[in-house]
This record gives structure tokens, sequence and C-alpha cells, in this order.
């Protein structure tokens, strides 16, 4: 690890805000159903986190793979995307309150558009409400209002919503969790791939790496987008596997795990 990204890690303890995004692939089991125990483990994880005095609001895809194991729809018309959004918002919702209320925390829901983020007034009103829950000790859930942002649904731009909202709210810390260990120079299934532990700066060359196939709805081209965003508000990124045990708390001890990309401002 060089000495600069030894320091951002290191600094990564003193954060007292993180967003975490969580992508659909890592709360789903390989028939693309929510799967609880995923779920239950990262309840865990925020849990552990709070209990060192870490707040957390947390940015949560898989609505639409939750409506699919209600109604088997094969359609991927935008009508039966939105309407499996609908359905699957709830159960999602649901299974959060079920497992957080059994560790003695309250979630909240919040669906968001981008006219939320583009109106003065709404993103006040939203970043007021999201600072009230942080005091009552809630944790607020956000995902995308998927029954009427058609660009969400066919971009996958959950990773853009989270980097707005920790932007906005001015967090410490954006993490985002994927079904691969971070960033890779090819294919992360390829051998011959280079494992990308440290981005000091978005390059051209960062940004090509991106185009490679990630799986997931948004892949890595989103995710280099919330980079940006983050990074260049002085909030450092990581990219990270869920399916690594204590990943968050492992990030925030500073380990070198995942894919940090460091804020430019404070460079």
């Amino acid at each position: 690890m060089s000495i600069q990204e030894e320091k951002f890690r290191n600094d990564l303890r003193k954060s007292k805000l993180i967003v975490v995004k969580v992508g659909s692939s890592s709360l789903s089991d390989e028939k693309g159903f929510l799967d609880i125990k995923k779920i239950e483990r990262l309840c865990d994880e925020i849990m552990a986190l709070k209990k060192i005095g870490i707040d957390v609001i947390l940015v949560s895809s898989g609505a639409i793979r939750a409506g699919k194991s209600i109604i088997r729809e094969k359609k991927t018309t935008m009508p039966s995307l939105q309407a499996l959004a609908a359905i699957g918002q709830v159960l999602l919702m649901e299974a959060y309150r079920k497992i957080m209320a059994n560790r003695g925390i309250v979630v909240a829901q919040i669906l968001l558009t981008w006219d939320d983020f583009k109106n003065k007034k709404r993103l006040r009103n939203l970043l007021n409400t999201l600072n009230t829950l942080i005091s009552f000790d809630v944790l607020p859930i956000i995902n995308e209002n998927d029954t009427v942002a058609i660009d969400e649904i066919k971009f996958g731009d959950n990773d853009t919503l989270s980097a707005l909202v920790a932007k906005y709210i001015q967090a410490d810390l954006l993490i985002i969790l994927s079904d691969v260990n971070g960033l890779f120079s090819g294919d992360p299934n390829d051998p011959n791939s280079k494992f990308i532990s440290c981005v000091p700066n978005i390059t051209p060359e960062i940004e090509a790496y991106a185009q490679n196939p990630h799986g997931g709805f948004g892949g890595m081209i989103t995710k280099i987008k919330a980079a940006k965003i983050v990074t260049e508000s002085g909030i450092p990124m990581v990219i990270a596997n869920s399916a690594e045990e204590r990943i968050l708390e492992r990030i925030v001890a500073g380990e070198k795990i995942g894919t940090i990309f460091l804020p430019i401002m404070e460079q």
C-alpha cells in the first residue's frame, strides 16, 4: 500500500456519517430472488457501525427483484418493471423493517427522483428529514422511485443516487457494495486483469476500465460516475464486495480492501 493510500484509508477511521449503497445482486440468491440471510448480514454490519458511533444512510436497490419473487412476470417492458418495483418495494422494506426491529432499530423509507435534487426547496426538505431521522437514531433507507423514474430502471443509477445523497448530506464516506472486489483493469474473472486498489484521480484510463463487463444493472460505469461526484466534493468512496465478512467494519478500520477513490479537494 502506498503512503498516500495508507493515509486516506487510515483517515476513514474518523468517519461519523457514512452512506452505504447496496446493489440488487448483493441482496439476491442465485435465482435472482431476495436473500433474507444476505439482508440480515448487511443489517448486522450496519449495527456494528452504529455501535461504534457511526451513523449510516442506506441506499438499497432490489425492489424489482423482490417484485419478481411474487409476480413471475417475464416481460421487461417499462410498465412491467415499474409495476414489479411497486410490488417489490413493499417486500424489500418489510424485510429491512423486521430485521432491524429485532435489533432495536427503526427504519424509514425515502423514495426519490432526480427532481428532488434539482429543486432547492425539496432538496432542503430532504436534508432536513435525513438529519432529523439520524438524530432519532433511525436508519434511513433510500431508493429511486422506480415507479416514476424511467431512466433509473433503464440505466440502473442508484450508484449516482447514493453519490448525490453523500454529497448533499456531507457524508464522510460513500461505500458501494457490489458482487466484485472493486475496480479491475479488465474482466474480474480474467486472471490477467489487474486489481486497482487505489484511484487518486479518475483518468481516461480508469474510465476505460469501467467499460468492461462487471455484471449488475448499472455495472462499473455508474460507479465511476458516482466516484466523480463524491471525490470532487471532498468525499472518499470505496467499492467493495458485499460477500466479504465484516466488510463495512474493515473498510472503516482502514484495512486495504476494495478500491478506494481519493477525494480530490483534500489531496
